[in-house]
């Protein structure tokens, strides 16, 4: 009904109104949708009593058999203790794996999301909104208050002797946070008004994804899979930020961000690929092109990119990738260059005790213009992220990152003489969550976050220092753990499997 209007309508105001009186819902509503369905299902709360030690977390099962055995029915697997309703992928591949798009998580991951069956669907809910007051210093800093948010709604059901996934994936930010984006002193990435965006965010589309996933085994080792996107990210790049375990409670997004999971929303995408229980490799066609200013309406273009990825998990604690992609006139300002990328990603995700977890990442990602016939040859630009979330026990957390990347003049919006130079920049952020509720399967967190920024000399008097800082307090709510997930792979409890 939303899409209509706005397409319908032919004055300014019109758009205007209608977005206003949307897109403040679109998070909301599947959280709220979530919330009654764990309220609803006693599924859950009969998983939680009967099959989970005091801590919430899934109790030891037996270990995994289906290395040489046929995926189960979902019948037959909702009958098991503690899978909480989940269906079997293929070769015993648990639900935790699933990443953004196509990528894989670490097994050991937390799976945060309401959830209840219908029919033969199972239906989950996942999200975050973050309200924050962000605080940017210097000259190129700024204030603002606003919402970074999306809400993801997943069905996913046995069809054919495989796996059925619909992804659903959709943002308030064009309204929550406006067209300019957030405060983030060094960031760069897609326009406004015509111009770059610089020192800034900018917000996600309201369609952040529309996909189906479809894995089905061919034989007892190997598995086939199509990935079909209106809107999805093509299999290029590590996980995308928001949905890595290591970056779980920090709201803003990487200084690289450009540089290694943007294309999380792009398009127009199909890719297709092999794999087995612990190996996968997916080449994938889609556009190129990064979304405009309109975050409100469908970018589609013709899938003249290309790429692949190569994604091995060699124990539940590890997810390993590396890709390399060709981009077609991605940048709006300079439609007549294209782009390789470059990438790799190490995941690590493992239990402290009873309580903790530690998930950590190491992503390196690099891009190289390149310009037409007869035009100036560009560099590679590189960058390395390190970034880890450390949950103390059920109510503290506390993470980080230090980034590095190579970033143009150009790309940061310094102007003559600064335009064809490049700069070694980067950053150091710590942060901070305290969960102080839970309400109908959902958490509260209040939190904090700050960050050194670090800048050559020959960019002190652009930004007022060579260590321009920002900080950020915010109040953040989601789904609370899927408890359940974690019993499709044992392995991961080995650290307290004796603990009474």
């Amino acid at each position: 009904m939303f899409v209509a209007l706005v397409r319908s309508a032919r004055g300014r105001s019109v758009r205007l109104a209608a977005r206003r009186a949307v897109l403040p819902w679109l998070v909301p509503i599947p959280l709220a949708i979530g919330a009654a369905a764990a309220g609803a299902s006693s599924l859950s709360a009969q998983v939680g009593h009967e099959h989970h030690d005091s801590t919430g977390h899934a109790a030891h099962t037996p270990a995994d058999t289906a290395h040489d055995t046929p995926p189960m029915s979902l019948r037959d697997t909702m009958r098991m203790p503690g899978m909480s309703g989940m269906p079997e992928r293929p070769f015993g591949i648990p639900m935790t794996r699933m990443g953004s798009g196509t990528a894989w998580l670490p097994d050991a991951s937390a799976m945060r999301a309401w959830h209840v069956m219908a029919g033969p669907w199972i239906l989950m809910v996942h999200g975050d909104a973050f309200l924050q007051y962000d605080h940017q210093g210097g000259p190129r800093g700024a204030d603002q208050v606003g919402s970074i948010n999306w809400g993801m709604l997943m069905a996913m059901r046995q069809l054919g002797g495989g796996t059925l996934h619909l992804h659903g994936m959709a943002s308030a930010e064009p309204l929550t946070i406006g067209a300019r984006g957030y405060p983030l002193l060094l960031q760069s990435g897609e326009t406004y008004r015509g111009e770059p965006l610089h020192d800034r965010q900018h917000p996600h589309d309201l369609f952040m994804e529309l996909s189906a996933l479809y894995e089905r085994p061919i034989s007892h080792r190997l598995g086939v899979m199509v990935y079909v996107a209106p809107v999805g990210e093509p299999a290029i790049g590590p996980v995308a930020y928001m949905h890595r375990p290591s970056a779980l409670n920090d709201p803003f997004a990487p200084l690289a961000h450009h540089w290694t999971d943007a294309t999380h929303i792009t398009y127009g995408v199909v890719s297709a690929g092999l794999f087995t229980k612990h190996v996968k490799l997916e080449g994938t066609l889609f556009n190129g092109r990064e979304p405009d200013e309109d975050r409100y309406d469908f970018d589609f273009h013709p899938l003249d990119s290309y790429g692949g990825r190569l994604s091995v998990n060699p124990t539940p604690h590890w997810a390993l990738s590396a890709s390399y992609g060709y981009l077609k006139q991605p940048e709006a300002l300079h439609p007549d260059e294209n782009q390789r990328r470059l990438g790799a990603s190490i995941l690590h995700t493992v239990r402290l005790g009873r309580q903790g977890e530690w998930a950590s990442a190491l992503i390196y990602g690099a891009n190289k213009h390149i310009v037409p016939a007869g035009g100036v040859a560009v560099s590679w630009e590189h960058s390395v992220l390190a970034e880890s979330n450390l949950q103390l026990d059920q109510a503290n957390s506390v993470f980080g990152r230090v980034e590095y990347v190579r970033k143009s003049g150009e790309e940061l919006a310094l102007g003559e003489p600064f335009d064809e130079q490049e700069f070694d920049i980067g950053t150091v952020s710590l942060g901070y969550v305290r969960e102080f509720a839970r309400l109908h399967g959902a958490t509260f967190g209040l939190g904090a976050r700050g960050a050194v920024n670090l800048v050559p000399g020959a960019l002190e008097r652009a930004y007022g220092s060579r260590t321009p800082a920002g900080l950020a307090v915010f109040l953040r709510v989601r789904p609370g753990l899927l408890e359940g997930a974690h019993a499709m792979d044992p392995e991961m409890h080995h650290g307290h499997m004796g603990e009474k």
